[in-house]
């Protein structure tokens, strides 16, 4: 790891730490004696159901990743993913990075280098969509509630639905366009290139791929991933959502948050669309003083909210560091395989 990547995470995570230290007091009008209060309501067995809804979400995601590399075992899937996300949760930015985990573990598992980028590209496309459809999801839900939408869950709806639909006419033009494709390619050179150079072995270690040549001679192969794979990746997606909701809903009942479902789904799916923002790991803190801002607006006792947001980000952000340890121990003792090319 280079001195630049330490200390993007040292500084990262150092902003993380001061927005949730300063805005979660601030932002909920309450001090943190008052948030720990709520947190002491939480006992054993309710940690022990939480961590298990966080198990549950991350094997159902396998079925994503299953489906977009044939071949892939859910074992193994589970190993890239918490291993992923474990550096994602470390660096600012850090999807790049865990796109190389991604492209590592392939490789050592005997998958060729096509496999993996049409992979990391279908689920890729998969999670933004159903990311930007949250807010849309919510507001149906919220459709069934008297109060009047706030302006904020409009906007964050209508700029979610313009980008879904941007990154669903940019895959369907690279499915059909061999100029298209190539732009693409363009792009995920720029951005995750330099991580694939660094990740590579042998003669090659350190040479860039050519990842516009690459999408070029794949575009048969993405439609027919996506043929094939889009049930299960949809199972996948759609059912760690989901429970990362449950997730979210009893961690918000467990500190005392009593709102109605609808608005707690809003919010729920508007801290999903903060995790996208670069500036810290995952969007930690970010995505809690978002989320908690909702809940407050929408009536949540202001000191419960902030224990449930706090809460709720221990189980997804910080319990994942582990696990992704765990994930890189299994990755580390499982047997190698030449790959192909």
């Amino acid at each position: 790891m280079s001195r630049r990547t330490v200390i993007q995470a040292v500084l990262g995570l150092t902003l993380a730490i001061a927005i949730i230290a300063w805005g979660l007091p601030h932002f909920a009008e309450s001090s943190w004696p008052q948030i720990w209060h709520h947190l002491d309501r939480v006992g054993w067995m309710v940690t022990l159901e939480l961590f298990g809804l966080v198990a549950l979400g991350l094997w159902l995601y396998t079925f994503t990743l299953t489906g977009s590399l044939p071949g892939l075992s859910h074992s193994k899937a589970l190993m890239m993913n918490v291993a992923g996300s474990s550096v994602g949760n470390l660096l600012p930015g850090g999807g790049a990075a865990g796109v190389g985990v991604t492209y590592l573990f392939g490789r050592t598992w005997g998958f060729s280098r096509l496999s993996i980028s049409t992979s990391i590209i279908v689920s890729g496309v998969w999670n933004v969509l159903a990311r930007v459809g949250l807010p849309f999801l919510g507001i149906a839900m919220l459709s069934l509630d008297e109060t009047a939408l706030p302006k904020s869950v409009r906007r964050g709806a209508l700029v979610g639905g313009i980008g879904g639909l941007i990154v669903l006419l940019a895959f369907i033009a690279m499915l059909v366009s061999e100029k298209w494709a190539g732009r693409f390619g363009v792009f995920l050179d720029k951005h995750i290139g330099h991580w694939i150079a660094r990740l590579r072995r042998g003669p090659k270690k350190g040479q860039r791929v050519d990842m516009k040549a690459v999408l070029q001679n794949q575009r048969v192969r993405l439609a027919s991933v996506t043929k094939t794979g889009w049930f299960p990746m949809t199972v996948g997606v759609t059912g760690f959502l989901g429970i990362y909701f449950v997730l979210f809903w009893r961690t918000m009942a467990a500190v005392g948050v009593d709102i109605p479902t609808p608005k707690l789904f809003a919010a729920y799916a508007i801290g999903r669309l903060l995790t996208a923002v670069g500036v810290t790991p995952g969007g930690l803190g970010i995505t809690e003083a978002g989320t908690l801002t909702v809940l407050v607006a929408w009536g949540a006792d202001k000191p419960a909210a902030a224990a449930g947001v706090l809460l709720f980000a221990i189980f997804t952000h910080i319990f994942e560091v582990p696990l992704g340890a765990l994930g890189w121990l299994g990755w580390w003792l499982s047997p190698k395989v030449t790959p192909p090319d």
